[in-house]
């Protein structure tokens, strides 16, 4: 079985030539194969015609072979897009627009095809056969066809067998020895499924058994296609050329995860952004923590044989090789990976033995920014990295952009349904350097105007780390929603909108918010059916698992207005912290699929905010108060209050003392009252100025009792309105 280029050039031409788009089916069809047995041959084939199509100064002429659904269009996306921008890539032509580029080449295929010669003019014999590449090569297709007559699993010496009795193999290949003193005949077949493994036909999971993997069951190749894979090999993974190398033993993703003790860690090594210890740590065999020993409870934790990679993280937003739809793409380039060897017990270093990548490789999406984060094997997105790293595996972009919700919404095709908001939004992600420096700080919300003193502050703080879950409570007016903004700023450790848009979510709870809002629920789709979408819950859930080194804040304004453990439903259990893995996962109430099950990661952060005062609303339930750390604010009528108002707001001190005077006796008397109580004083945020006062200052105090605290008194003492029109005579007497 094998696709004959001559005559897929003559299938592009005819149809270049009418005017219209071909489909893989067809290009399958011109050499009488199914779809479904050329399928596997297919991708090397059409970059085949990319690298003939330059070396003749053509357009790309397959460019115009699409998927079936797209042969009115020409559009390609997903696998197709990323096969094509790697053949394009390969040719060093630099691309910002995949689909502009993709659509420059289609008109001029086109164009091209009125003039074109109607023969490519490569002999059917050769079919692709060309110099270069080791004589291993020519073995690659005799595997696939012994373990397909050996039922698809055999032995390496069965396979050996196979191929000496029913092909010609060269005496010195069978007489011969490496270096090693292998047969180099058995080393070439060695080579050869190390290729076959590489490219997904042979199943390398299991040691000392070949097995063919469906695609592999299903393909056999030209010289000139095991030519191609070869080459895509040698320029992704630069393993040896030499048959007097023994073949590499095929590490896979499976025997990585196989001892559930190792642990698998990403490194930076790079001190301050610009000191970089990358080359200094090959040659010593280390890797040493940064001078500021942010991580040393982690680096004490690190073990001999668990595996350690070098990366450096980056955005990018041009060359890709897929459509990215404009938006940057977080990357992170894998310089180099090892295994531990010694731990020097002192939290800061660590002996390495030490594998450089030359080139470098470069994982993209899911990607890890502060300076030391271990990997979690149970998680499906992490293994997808850790085999990449440190197994060789490609990355599947189709699956990243086309099944991971966070990255489907950002980068995906046109068929997927959008967010229905804005929270994806591009930002341009920031650097390494950025998330290893906090620009947002305790002493930030201390500068913008907090009344609570720094220690209060750090607790809270703390709180909210170890619970992940925290509720501000208190009077109004005590800064509950200012307070919780800012502590989400602390946690993402930003204030940028770049990183806030991103990775903050503000939202209020109300009577008619439910379920199906919040998590995830039935709704109208832009066909016209009913179509379950995610609700503010689920997608930044999604974010967080997607981004799992950085902290995301969901803040929750009113949390008691609406009925929480209806809106919460089953995700209530789910945002305790003990749950915060996927080993206690859950069904929702409606899933996906039947397999589907959701965890809350410990990377995201709630913070909500209650008003104690407001009749209307239910109490709090007890399974919503064991998941949270409830804190009370007070009005903070204090001296940070009064230093505010005089120092950044102009108000002359007799003034400010004249209202803390008047404030703190009516929340006296508002205290005292046994309809009332304390959680109905009110708030400093009444009387605290959000910019400098111009006009006077007393007339200012004036407009905000007769506008603002008299209706909120009158709500108060509804049925006493004598005690509303003493406290205004009390606030406002001589002024």
């Amino acid at each position: 079985m094998s696709l004959n280029i001559n005559k897929t050039y003559k299938a592009v031409l005819n149809s270049a030539r009418k005017g219209r788009f071909i489909t893989y089916e067809e290009v399958a069809s011109a050499s009488n194969l199914e779809l479904r047995r050329a399928r596997r041959l297919i991708p090397s084939h059409l970059d085949r015609l990319v690298h003939i199509s330059h070396d003749r100064g053509w357009p790309l002429i397959s460019a115009i072979v699409v998927s079936k659904k797209n042969l009115q269009t020409g559009r390609l996306e997903g696998k197709s897009l990323s096969g094509f921008m790697a053949s394009v890539n390969k040719l060093g032509t630099l691309v910002n627009d995949p689909q502009s580029f993709l659509q420059e080449q289609q008109k001029a295929v086109f164009e091209w095809a009125k003039t074109a010669p109607d023969e490519l003019g490569i002999p059917d014999d050769a079919d692709g056969e060309d110099a270069g590449g080791p004589r291993f090569v020519h073995y690659f297709n005799p595997v696939l066809e012994a373990l397909r007559s050996l039922g698809g699993t055999a032995t390496p010496d069965k396979v050996s067998a196979w191929i000496r009795k029913h092909k010609e193999v060269p005496a010195d290949d069978i007489d011969g020895v490496n270096k090693s003193g292998q047969s180099k005949f058995e080393n070439k077949v060695a080579w050869a499924r190390f290729y076959l493994a590489k490219v997904g036909l042979i199943d390398a999971a299991k040691r000392g058994v070949w097995a063919l993997t469906p695609e592999g069951l299903n393909t056999s190749l030209t010289h000139g296609e095991a030519l191609t894979i070869f080459h895509e090999v040698q320029s992704q993974f630069k393993t040896s050329e030499s048959e007097e190398e023994p073949a590499p033993e095929i590490v896979t993703g499976q025997e990585l995860f196989s001892d559930p003790e190792r642990r698998f860690w990403f490194v930076g090594a790079s001190w301050g952004g610009t000191d970089d210890q990358t080359a200094r740590f090959y040659a010593e065999g280390i890797w040493e923590n940064g001078p500021q020993d942010r991580f040393t409870n982690e680096v004490r934790s690190m073990k001999p044989g668990d595996r350690i990679a070098i990366k450096a993280s980056f955005v990018r937003k041009h060359n890709l090789p897929f459509d990215n739809r404009g938006h940057s793409v977080s990357c992170m380039r894998i310089k180099a990976t090892g295994t531990i060897t010694e731990n020097l017990g002192n939290g800061k270093t660590v002996k390495v033995d030490w594998e450089v990548l030359d080139p470098p490789r470069d994982w993209l999406f899911y990607t890890y920014r502060v300076t030391l984060v271990e990997a979690d094997p149970k998680d499906e997105l992490a293994r997808r990295l850790i085999a990449f790293a440190f197994a060789g595996a490609k990355q599947d972009y189709d699956f990243w952009i086309n099944e991971v919700p966070y990255f489907a919404n950002k980068y995906g095709s046109d068929g997927k349904s959008p967010s229905h908001d804005d929270f994806f939004v591009d930002d341009g992600s920031e650097t390494e350097e950025e998330a290893a420096a906090p620009s947002y700080t305790v002493d930030n919300i201390i500068e913008d105007g907090c009344f609570l003193d720094r220690e209060e502050i750090n607790r809270i703080l703390a709180r909210v780390e170890g619970k992940r879950n925290l509720v501000l409570q208190g009077p109004p007016g005590t800064g509950k929603t200012w307070l919780a903004k800012r502590l989400a700023y602390a946690l993402l450790g930003s204030k940028d909108p770049k990183v806030t848009r991103d990775r903050l979510r503000i939202m209020q709870f109300h009577p008619s918010l439910s379920y199906e809002d919040f998590i995830r629920g039935w709704r109208p789709s832009g066909d016209g059916k009913l179509a379950l979408i995610d609700g503010v819950f689920l997608e930044i859930v999604d974010a967080a698992k997607a981004e799992p080194d950085r902290p995301f804040v969901l803040v929750i304004e009113e949390i008691n207005r609406g009925n929480p453990a209806q809106i919460f439903g089953e995700v209530l259990t789910l945002l305790e912290d003990t749950k915060r893995n996927r080993d206690e996962a859950m069904e929702l109430a409606y899933r996906r699929t039947p397999s589907e099950r959701v965890y809350v990661p410990r990377n995201l952060y709630v913070i909500g905010t209650m008003n104690i005062a407001d009749r209307s609303l239910a109490l709090v339930d007890l399974a919503l108060r064991r998941r949270f750390a409830f804190v009370s604010l007070e009005p903070q009528l204090n001296g940070l209050w009064k230093e505010w108002c005089t120092n950044k707001c102009g108000l002359h001190l007799e003034v400010v003392s004249l209202i803390e005077q008047r404030m703190n006796a009516l929340n006296e008397e508002i205290t005292a009252d046994r309809s009332l109580g304390q959680q109905y004083r009110v708030g400093h945020s009444y009387v605290t100025p959000s910019a400098a006062i111009t006009s006077d200052a007393r007339q200012w105090f004036v407009e905000v009792v007769r506008s603002e605290i008299v209706p909120l008194l009158e709500e108060y003492w509804f049925d006493a309105p004598e005690k509303v029109t003493s406290a205004q005579h009390n606030l406002l007497e001589g002024l």
